[in-house]
């Protein structure tokens, strides 16, 4: 039991892991595509279209898992939990980069690890939410979870190739 257990929660780890390393590519893409008008609209495009194949992933999954009504609230949380964060909007983000650009070198450093740990928190908030449902599934439940959800990275997440 202890090797399931752990197994499951190195599994766990990794998914957090990723997830984390999802965040901070889409708030570096983020970043890049606030450049300019043209760039700024391709990004929003592409999160856009990102957005809605996490939500398609979603609803496959839902259907593959084949929930009992008495699991529906946990899924409500799950489903939830793995929401992205809300983006600020272009002129917010024009701003906190201008900001940033004033500060000396520790108070950067300062602010860029306060940014980490919020991302850190967040993905420790998805981590447990997935912990939590995951306990509500059956074995076989977790085997198409296992299978489906996360094959080597977070929901929904793809690379996107910008071509030049």
């Amino acid at each position: 039991m202890k090797l399931i257990q752990g197994s499951f929660a190195k599994r766990a780890l990794m998914v957090g892991l990723i997830a984390g390393s999802g965040i901070l590519a889409a708030s570096a893409f983020a970043v890049s595509a606030g450049k300019g008008g043209c760039e700024a609209g391709h990004g929003q495009m592409v999160h856009a279209k990102w957005e809605e194949h996490r939500a398609e992933h979603l609803s496959q999954l839902k259907e593959k898992l084949k929930l009992k009504p008495a699991q529906e609230a946990a899924w409500n949380a799950f489903a939830k939990a793995s929401q992205p964060g809300m983006r600020p909007a272009e002129a917010e983000r024009q701003a906190q980069r201008g900001e940033f650009a004033k500060l000396h070198t520790p108070e950067r450093l300062d602010k860029m690890l306060a940014m980490s740990d919020l991302r850190r928190a967040r993905m420790v908030e998805r981590t447990q939410a997935i912990k939590t449902f995951y306990a509500q599934l059956t074995p076989e439940q977790q085997s198409v979870f296992d299978a489906e959800a996360m094959p080597g990275r977070p929901m929904g997440q793809h690379h996107h190739h910008h071509q030049s």
